[in-house]
């Protein structure tokens, strides 16, 4: 892939200028921070269903969307936003309806190259890039997204770290994130596995035909918890599970159901239990828009 330049940018963003280039450092021949990491540089390919699905990603993205407005209480048009772990970008896409510029990077090609020819916008561009050495300046971006990444990248805690750097201050960072102790792992959908030490894993996957090597590092809810300590949690878990139609989550949990009680319960009472958390992880600091 050829380095950004001021010209091709600003043709990505009409009328953004250098301004909104200064975002975005120009990107080393070598694709900066990339290393071998088949896992997710064929991430795509290995799980199609859960990338390529426009209705499944949609109904993600309208959730972010109502959570952000929630928590914002204006209109998001003035923000700039980037998608971590874009893939696809779906969710990428959908989201540049609501907020001013967005930008989604990831180390899987051939889903970049898939968005890139599908979604054709002014205020939406895609990049192949490393979560863990972001391409960009500091304090760039007003929001972040981070849905499901942090058990993907080999150290979790660079990935943060990342985060915390390109975040304006102030800034927010959509945070959604496995646990460990969840009954069923949601990458393979097998009972306990991400719970197993990493041979019983390897050895699980390959007994089940599943794959070879357990790649995923879930993390438990305390150990969540502290990745995240430079934030400010605000955490959304527990509104969105008492209230999903609000949030467009009723496609997951519907009111009234067994799984709607039995979610109720698990966030009042055994939190530290619950599947996956939705927490928005803000920065310290004056809020400054671009």
């Amino acid at each position: 892939m050829p380095c950004l330049s001021a010209l091709s940018f600003s043709f990505l963003f009409p009328g953004a200028g250098l301004s909104f280039f200064s975002l975005f450092m120009a990107m080393p021949s070598n694709h900066r921070g990339l290393g071998a990491r088949p896992d997710q540089q064929d991430f795509s390919r290995i799980f199609p269903q859960a990338v390529y699905s426009a209705e499944l990603r949609e109904r993600k993205a309208s959730t972010i969307v109502a959570v952000l407005q929630d928590f914002f209480g204006v209109d998001l048009g003035s923000l700039t936003l980037l998608d971590i772990g874009s893939s696809t970008g779906i969710i990428a896409h959908y989201l540049s309806q609501h907020f001013g510029r967005v930008a989604g990077i990831d180390i899987d090609r051939s889903a970049i190259d898939f968005a890139r020819r599908t979604f054709k916008k002014a205020n939406l561009h895609f990049a192949l890039g490393d979560a863990m050495d972001m391409a960009f300046a500091d304090h760039a971006f007003d929001v972040l997204i981070c849905g499901h990444i942090y058990e993907h990248v080999p150290d979790a805690r660079r990935l943060m770290d990342e985060i915390y750097r390109v975040l304006k201050p102030g800034g927010i960072c959509y945070f959604a994130a496995g646990n460990r102790l969840s009954i069923l792992e949601p990458h393979y959908r097998l009972p306990f596995l991400s719970m197993l030490p990493k041979r019983l894993s390897h050895l699980y996957l390959r007994l089940t035909k599943r794959g070879k090597i357990y790649h995923e590092n879930l993390l438990t809810y305390r150990k969540i918890r502290g990745l995240v300590n430079r934030f400010l949690v605000v955490d959304y878990t527990r509104r969105i599970v008492e209230n999903p139609r609000l949030f467009h989550a009723d496609y997951m949990i519907q009111e009234g159901t067994f799984k709607f009680r039995l979610a109720n319960f698990m966030v009042r009472y055994a939190y530290a239990l619950c599947p996956t958390y939705i927490w928005l992880l803000v920065k310290s600091g004056n809020r400054r828009r671009t």
